[in-house]
């Protein structure tokens, strides 16, 4: 029999979808699950297809030419390592292995030592889309040795999503740095989704905008600098109602939003970095809020404040919220994209930011208009150290920070919580101020633990103490 181009080890939603795209590509496809159902299923659902359905380990590697190339799509965490365990006896050298899960770089990073000391190849790759984008054309961001990028790249590049007939698809750089990207991309999807849920919240429940009329104007917005999927599907969601209700499906919907912790790994891995990303942090804090749906409750009947209500005229506040919510995107991605600079160096990624925005232009979550002129900003300065100093973007805040400004002002006039909004407009603030009150607060600490300071009027680099109790009665 005619041996496969490429295995999937796990035939969920995403690895089946995966599997079929590579195939209409033209692609030998080859596949095996645990569960024996969802092998069954891949087998016969679609006859005439170049796929071959595998029951066992034995049956799945022995079907797979040389060097095999394998990709697991399945939960991250210790079902990877105990997947990696039950095939890594018999993988020879030269064969390459992927992760194509949402796993947390330094796992990725463990893993591709261990396997590289064994002569296996091993790629971390970010894929986006979801199930439409899997199986129609993902983003895809793979990162592990040039080797390994060199065995799929002709693959991936065909599968992936095209814009301008370029694929979404480009090598991240070494060991873990395409699930570092991937985690990064997800905290920027984070803070876009809360700062569109806040949008909603002002326009919906301060303004008393209907869900037809909301309709009305995210399909406006999406004709403009907002152009997104998120802004796209957004519009859509107001327009579906509930065949038993007959009411609309997003007032239904329980006000409590999940997560599934590549948000909150951004955040962790910030802080250990030491990288300001306020917006999504105030994402992730936002969808942790929203988990104590009872305390909400109860607090809501002990708690005062004024009434969420905005009294203004509806089309200047409408478009007081779309000039902010540009604006707040701009700083957002400006903390994303200053955190991947920072673990770059950190980690040795070399990472090519041109690059990531090109890709994230199609198939995955946060495809926009806007990546547009991110991967230009980086065009023009590749070593630029923060989106917001580019010119044009710079020229973007002058114009709509006023917006923004009003927009933070209306939601605490109201009482209506905008932690995405604030957070980018503080963010925003702190960046561009040439001086901040961290001088009380090392005085503080020197006053307290004796942990020194330096001074504006000394070299940098000079510490000094003060007996700060000297002298008091």
């Amino acid at each position: 029999m005619e041996k496969a181009n490429f295995g999937f080890m796990g035939l969920g939603v995403m690895g089946h979808m995966l599997a079929l795209n590579m195939e209409r590509h033209g692609f030998r496809v080859a596949g095996y699950d645990l569960d024996l159902e969802k092998v069954k299923a891949f087998g016969t659902q679609y006859p005439g297809k170049n796929l071959i359905a595998c029951a066992t380990p034995e049956e799945f590697l022995n079907g797979l030419e040389r060097p095999r190339r394998i990709m697991m799509m399945i939960p991250a965490g210790k079902p990877v390592d105990a997947a990696i365990a039950s095939i890594k006896p018999v993988l020879e050298r030269g064969d390459l292995l992927i992760d194509g899960g949402n796993t947390f770089f330094t796992d990725t990073e463990r893993r591709s030592a261990e396997l590289e000391a064994q002569g296996i190849i091993y790629i971390g790759t970010g894929v986006s889309g979801g199930e439409y984008g899997a199986l129609w054309g993902p983003a895809i961001m793979p990162g592990g040795q040039p080797e390994a990028w060199q065995l799929v790249k002709p693959i991936f590049e065909a599968i992936a999503a095209k814009v301008n007939d370029e694929p979404c698809v480009a090598y991240m750089g070494p060991r873990g740095a395409g699930h570092y990207v991937k985690m990064v991309h997800n905290g920027i999807e984070y803070g876009d989704m809360q700062l569109i849920a806040e949008a909603y919240d002002l326009l919906h429940r301060g303004l008393g905008l209907s869900n037809a009329r909301l309709h009305e104007v995210f399909v406006e917005w999406n004709r403009g600098e907002l152009e997104s999927y998120l802004i796209e599907i957004t519009a859509d969601i107001f327009t579906k109602t509930d065949e038993e209700t007959g009411q609309a499906i997003v007032d239904l919907i329980l006000d409590e939003a999940q997560q599934k912790g590549t948000g909150k790994w951004a955040s962790q891995n910030a802080l250990d970095l030491g990288a300001p990303i306020p917006t999504i942090n105030a994402a992730v804090e936002s969808r942790i809020v929203s988990a104590y749906k009872d305390e909400r409750l109860a607090a809501s009947q002990i708690l005062t404040g004024p009434e969420a209500k905005i009294s203004a005229e509806p089309q200047i506040v409408i478009n007081w919220v779309r000039d902010a919510l540009y604006a707040a995107k701009i700083c957002s991605y400006a903390q994303g994209f200053a955190l991947m600079r920072l673990a770059s160096h950190e980690f040795s990624y070399n990472l090519n930011y041109g690059e990531i925005a090109r890709i994230w232009r199609g198939g995955c979550i946060i495809r926009a208009r806007f990546l547009n002129d991110i991967r230009g900003a980086f065009a023009r300065n590749p070593e630029l150290p923060n989106l917001l100093v580019d010119p044009e973007f710079a020229q973007a805040m002058k114009v709509h920070q006023a917006a923004l400004r009003k927009v933070v002002a209306l939601a605490a006039e109201s009482g209506i919580p905008a932690l995405a909004f604030s957070s980018a407009l503080a963010y925003y603030d702190a960046y561009r101020s040439a001086r901040l009150p961290a001088n009380l607060t090392q005085a503080q600490r020197d006053y307290f633990g004796a942990h020194t300071y330096q001074r504006i009027d000394k070299p940098r680099g000079k510490y000094f103490h003060t007996n700060w109790e000297e002298g008091k009665t």
